[in-house]
């Protein structure tokens, strides 16, 4: 059987770019709900620190994001040298969905994977080359 995966909730405090209101009821569903979950107060700053938190939630199987694009935390994950496996991470945005699709999707037991894929990773991009000014 599948373990179930770990909800992992940005509040976006530093950035502030997700409406108030959908993170507002985002937070208040999981805390109604009962179900486990671990609350961050900005994602983007713990990836500028390389917080060791992300790369154990990387590491734990299957983890369900509600933050931002996929895209954005794709990235947030790799630059704190913590890769979202590709099969195992279902990334929910709050910019753009509603309270109640996350919320949906965050109680629902299977995972819907969508870490974007087919770019090239920051560890993979070639340096770009020195010229002279």
């Amino acid at each position: 059987m599948a373990a179930v995966p770990r909800i992992l909730y940005c509040n976006c405090t530093y950035a502030q770019i997700v409406p108030p209101e959908v993170k507002e009821a985002v937070l208040r569903k999981l805390c109604e709900s009962g179900v486990a979950f671990d609350a961050v107060a900005d994602l983007c700053e713990m990836s500028a620190r390389q917080d060791s938190n992300l790369q154990q939630l990387a590491a734990s199987g299957s983890v369900k994001v509600a933050a931002c694009f996929p895209r954005a935390v794709k990235w947030l994950f790799a630059a704190a040298k913590a890769p979202l496996p590709q099969d195992g991470a279902e990334i929910l945005n709050m910019r753009v969905q509603t309270a109640e699709e996350i919320a949906a999707a965050l109680f629902n037991p299977s995972l819907n994977p969508n870490v974007p894929t087919g770019k090239v990773t920051a560890a993979d991009a070639p340096f770009p080359a020195m010229t002279s000014l």
